[in-house]
């Protein structure tokens, strides 16, 4: 192999390497994809033309074939288990125990809820990975762990030593996998063990885990004085790492981290069950020393379990404002995060299949964001099975089957009427204060109302005549009945209660059509190309104003005074203009130059499409700058955008 060969791959492999720490470790790309995978499939050519690959390429991360066994692996130093608090009087306790010996400084970081990973270096490279196992002994994984990609091949510390992080698979990604497997993954703890834990690389290559890392575990040589200095050693070297880590100087600043941390643990995509507690000084941590199980100086603040296991007792089907029956759980009651749940949704009848919910059967349920929790996946094959309704379970209609999902096609269906005037009047709706689910029950089973038209022909002794309603009650209604026709658009659109439309798409239809004439005579085409709105919600929005009922109904809204107020179009020097970025942009960033298109009247697509009318193209800018040229499309540069939005 000549020097400017090797020197050739070697380039390939640093900027390769570059782009996928921007990618899997900053989460901030700096090229395309397609940019990526050019300079990939180079070196790949390469490596097969002169038979050698290097110890960082990332070729060497591929899913290779499966093993026939693991290998167990002791570790160099041992890696312990915490101990745990479920409670403050436990912490104060611990810190109790810690302040006979030092007067401690903590960090506070998340406890992610995965599998613990080990990954050994010599010599600046990578050269295994194992489980934690019993903490002596565990099992080499190498051949999984290289299918990840949010670690180094090679790092800048040239000693041996051990790194220790937790495996995870985002809750986003296991909910992506779930929609195509054949066999449902029931939590992410359990989906990232049987990713590692599995003697084919490819399965764990298809499940995309990835490792977030927290401590080095051993050191050959040199020596890290703190958490904090772990934490920048770690990001030194390429590791990827949670962003976040608080340094405590009193009990009270832990218990605010942990706080934080529970708080917080609700809105990233990441299974986490408690907050680990560190005496951040290494100093003093090999003081304090280890008990035959924990280290003395950390310690595990669990949380309250969000997943739970229970028994399914019935399942019941709901309808709601389309027609749609979907399917809900009653259970044994069990107490999960804090509360006593006795109901769990499901999808559809599929999801019950997949999910293998049997009536006096086992169940896995998950409570996230304090709503109604969800069934994961059967715990045993116990339990009858559950039968699909062939007729509506409230209005005894013969059921329609369209897809995955079953309707009752009865537009008069008690509980389909009450979820769509409960719609229509809602905040983002009508907004009509004062109405509620309970009115539209009393005003359909006692004044025969059934159309939305009905409500702006309500009098005051219709509603007199309802439990729970006195003169004051009533007119406050009727006054808010009569205010909410003059609405603008988007709430309008959003009232309708049409399939899959929701705040934001109603406003994407307000601002491309700017009339509920214009947006009923839209074709089915024209509808999908907008951005956000796929082929199904497209088809919903055509066939709502092509039914003959609804169109009536709208009809007879107008005719008693109903008006639909687009809102004013932003206007400038961007206006008409439906704009697609590629390409990398130096002087912003794509949210940024979206803004600024919206604010001079623009709209930004994310696709290419016929209805698109400029596109913006940076540096290496790819297959949506090809599809541009190939329809004609106007394209700019960055220089001449910055022209166009500074005038």
């Amino acid at each position: 192999m000549t020097d400017e060969i090797k020197g050739k791959m070697e380039q390939l492999v640093k900027t390769l390497n570059k782009y996928a720490y921007e990618y899997y470790v900053l989460d901030n790309p700096s090229v395309e994809d397609r940019v990526y995978d050019k300079l990939y499939d180079e070196l790949k050519s390469l490596e097969e033309e002169t038979g050698i690959r290097l110890d960082d390429s990332p070729t060497r991360r591929v899913g290779g074939e499966p093993i026939s066994a693991f290998i167990k692996h002791k570790h160099i130093n041992r890696l312990y288990s915490l101990d745990k608090a479920v409670t403050y009087e436990q912490l104060e306790e611990f810190d109790n125990r810690i302040r006979k010996v030092c007067d401690p400084h903590y960090t506070v970081e998340y406890k992610f809820d995965g599998l613990t990973i080990c990954l050994t270096y010599e010599k600046g490279k990578f050269v295994r990975a194992t489980t934690r196992g019993n903490g002596v002994i565990g099992e080499d994984v190498t051949a999984q762990v290289l299918t990840i990609k949010t670690f180094p091949l090679t790092i800048e510390y040239t000693g041996t030593c051990e790194i220790q992080g937790e495996a995870i698979i985002r809750l986003s990604v296991l909910d992506n996998y779930n929609k195509t497997a054949v066999e449902q993954l029931k939590n992410a703890r359990n989906a990232v063990a049987g990713a590692i834990r599995n003697l084919d690389p490819k399965i764990t290559e298809k499940r995309k885990p990835e490792i977030l890392f927290y401590n080095v575990n051993y050191m050959s040589e040199g020596h890290i004085d703190s958490q904090e200095a772990i934490f920048d050693f770690l990001r030194k070297n390429g590791f990827k790492v949670f962003d976040f880590l608080r340094k405590c100087d009193t009990l009270d600043q832990v218990k605010a981290a942990i706080e934080e941390i529970e708080l917080g643990r609700r809105k990233i995509d990441v299974l986490t069950d408690g907050a680990v507690v560190k005496l951040n000084e290494v100093a003093m941590r090999e003081k304090l020393g280890y008990t035959d199980k924990f280290p003395r100086w950390a310690i595990a603040y669990k949380f309250e379990a969000e997943e739970a296991e229970t028994v399914v007792r019935e399942v019941v089907w709901q309808v709601g404002r389309t027609g749609k029956l979907t399917p809900l759980a009653i259970v044994d009651p069990v107490e999960l995060a804090g509360a006593t749940v006795r109901r769990a949704t499901l999808n559809n009848y599929g999801d019950i299949l997949r999910k293998n919910v049997k009536l006096s059967g086992g169940v896995l349920i998950r409570r996230s964001n304090e709503v109604i929790p969800e069934i994961l996946g059967a715990t045993d094959d116990k339990g009858t099975d559950v039968k699909k309704p062939t007729v509506c379970p409230f209005c005894g209609t013969p059921i329609d089957e369209v897809g995955a999902n079953i309707f009752c096609p009865n537009k008069s269906c008690e509980p389909r009427v009450i979820a769509q005037f409960s719609n229509f009047a809602s905040k983002d709706g009508m907004n009509i204060d004062g109405f509620s689910e309970k009115t539209a029950k009393q005003l359909f089973e006692q004044a025969g109302l059934s159309t939305y038209a009905g409500l702006y022909k309500l009098t005051k002794e219709q509603l007199l005549e309802l439990e729970g309603f006195q003169d004051k009650k009533a007119e406050n209604l009727l006054t808010s009945i009569e205010n909410s026709k003059r609405i603008r658009l988007a709430n309008f659109i959003y009232a309708l209660g049409i399939d899959g439309v929701g705040k934001k798409t109603a406003k994407d239809l307000e601002s491309r059509y700017n009339s509920v004439e214009n947006l009923a005579s839209a074709e089915k085409e024209e509808l999908s190309e907008i951005q956000d709105i796929g082929d199904v919600i497209a088809d919903n929005i055509y066939r709502y104003f092509r039914d003959a009922d609804n169109s009536a109904q709208i009809r007879e809204l107008f005719s008693l005074g109903v008006t639909p107020i687009a809102q004013e179009t932003k206007t400038g020097a961007m206006s008409g203009e439906n704009v697609v970025l590629t390409g990398s942009l130096s002087g912003f960033t794509r949210t940024e130059a979206g803004k600024i298109i919206e604010n001079l009247g623009g709209v930004v697509q994310s696709s290419v499409t016929k209805t698109t009318t400029l596109v913006v193209a940076g540096e290496a800018a790819g297959s949506k700058l090809e599809k541009a040229k190939a329809l004609g499309i106007k394209i700019i540069g960055e220089d001449e955008f910055k022209s166009l939005i500074s005038t």
